[in-house]
């Protein structure tokens, strides 16, 4: 017979002091059994007992003993309790070298990034099929405010590798997507009938199409190979009296233009001067941050957003808008008018995707994939101006003489292959240099990808005037 373990060893176990509660029990739990302090079979304190040992829900305990069964170190028998177990990992899903080949129109898109299958959709599956089994009347009603609380502890430890500074789970609104996220964060901080939005001269075209909903002007700012100009920044604000700058400091959309600390201070500083917001976009999550956030460098002003959609799935539209302290409220009402919240089985699915010990790896070998794509192009295309980073997936190419952006992109569509020209991100009344963003297609052969490499070299080598007709 198997020994039992009281709450109150477990109570004593020294928790990790990150992340959700129910992560942090878990952890204990398991750092106990790799100690050998938990042996295999000992039966673990009912989920009512250890909970109120706790001080926690019971519903915190059960999703903690759910994260050990899900990663093999715990067994729960059905009448007896739950047990510790021999670790028997769960069969990894076969990676396949593409979900599908991805084509708009019968071309091949390199427009927007897509992502490999490397576990997530086995895992996905798996979370689909467990939400599934939850209690019928789960399905009957509107969620609290407080049922979402497990996936903002998740996110809140999901994000803990960004330095966003000190960051509650009452500070994540859940969304559904950044580009969602950007447009509530707008709905709670304009003010008036007309305001106005200052953006890089090349931005996110999201900025824009935000504004465009919330009838706000755009105003574009000149940059250098620093990111915005200070000066600039500072007599636009004066001259418009705009509220908001968006911003993506790390990997500037399109150009992968990474701000430097000092100019980060610099900017900061004007907003906090001039009372500005400062809306921060960090959907493309690099593996090292270059340099503070905005978060911390304003945290009484910046408003953070980002997703899973580029380093995991866009399938969830999964996205965090992150107040500054004590606005939390604020943009939780704003969400809350707008569409109630998530619904709650896609909330439950997201939470145990974030909460997957596997999630993590898979993520690593998406990066390592991806990264493998953009080396192929820049063997193809280093020759010429080309911005790259291999943690970022997409490229940045000027073209040379004799090739301007438009037509450049209709070439490349003469031969199937879709990319984005910097027309597409420039402001209705702005002027775009010829140069065009190419995003990395992980879901067709890496050779497939290669060959369209090699089309979009022979073109940069036939300008126009050079093509024989």
């Amino acid at each position: 017979m198997s020994d039992t373990i009281s709450p109150d060893q477990i109570a004593s176990l020294p928790q990790n002091h990150r992340g959700p509660k129910y992560r942090r029990v878990a952890d204990a739990i398991q750092s106990a059994i790799r100690a050998g302090d938990l042996s295999v079979g000992d039966r673990l304190p009912p989920v009512r007992e250890l909970a109120w040992s706790l001080g926690i829900t019971p519903g915190t305990v059960a999703r903690a003993y759910t994260l050990l069964t899900d990663a093999g170190h715990a067994v729960a028998e059905v009448g007896r309790g739950t047990f510790v177990a021999g670790r028997q990992p769960r069969a990894k899903a076969t990676a396949r070298e593409y979900v599908s080949i991805p084509f708009q129109d019968g071309k091949l898109s390199l427009a927007s990034p897509q992502l490999p299958d490397l576990g997530q959709v086995a895992l996905l599956q798996e979370a689909f099929a467990r939400v599934g089994q939850v209690a019928p009347e789960r399905l009957l009603q509107y969620p609290t405010r407080e049922a979402y609380r497990p996936l903002r502890e998740a996110a809140a430890h999901w994000l803990r590798h960004i330095p966003l500074g000190r960051i509650d789970q009452s500070d994540i609104v859940l969304v559904h997507g950044a580009q969602n996220g950007l447009g509530v964060i707008l709905q709670t901080i304009l003010r008036g009938p007309s305001p106005t939005i200052l953006v890089e001269e090349l931005a996110y075209p999201g900025f824009r199409r935000a504004a465009d909903l919330l009838r706000a002007d755009v105003v574009g700012l000149p940059s250098d190979e620093n990111g915005l100009i200070p000066d600039a920044l500072e007599a636009a604000i004066r001259e418009t009296g705009a509220q908001v700058l968006c911003t993506s400091p790390d990997v500037h959309n399109p150009t992968l233009l990474c701000t430097p600390a000092d100019r980060r201070q610099e900017i900061a500083d004007i907003c906090r001067a001039l009372d500005v917001q400062i809306i921060e976009d960090d959907c493309y999550r690099r593996i090292e941050n270059a340099a503070p956030s905005y978060r911390i460098l304003a945290p009484e002003r910046t408003w953070h957003v980002a997703s899973i959609s580029k380093v995991l799935t866009p399938a969830l539209r999964l996205g965090f808008a992150i107040a500054p302290r004590g606005r939390g409220a604020e943009l939780r009402q704003t969400a809350e008018h707008g569409f109630f919240g998530l619904a709650q089985p896609l909330a439950e699915v997201a939470e145990h995707v974030l909460t997957s010990p596997e999630t993590e790896t898979i993520v690593a070998a998406i990066r390592d994939r991806m990264a493998a794509y953009v080396r192929v192009a820049v063997n193809a295309l280093g020759s010429y101006d080309l911005t790259w980073q291999e943690d970022v997936p997409f490229l940045w190419l000027h073209l040379p003489q004799g090739w301007r952006a438009a037509l450049f992109c209709r070439a490349a569509e003469a031969r199937d292959i879709q990319i984005r020209s910097a027309d597409e991100f420039a402001l209705r009344d702005g002027r775009a240099p010829h140069a065009v963003r190419i995003a990395v297609n992980a879901q067709i052969p890496l050779h497939r990808f290669e060959n369209a490499m090699h089309q979009l070299r022979d073109l940069l080598m036939h300008p126009p005037e050079q093509i024989s007709v």
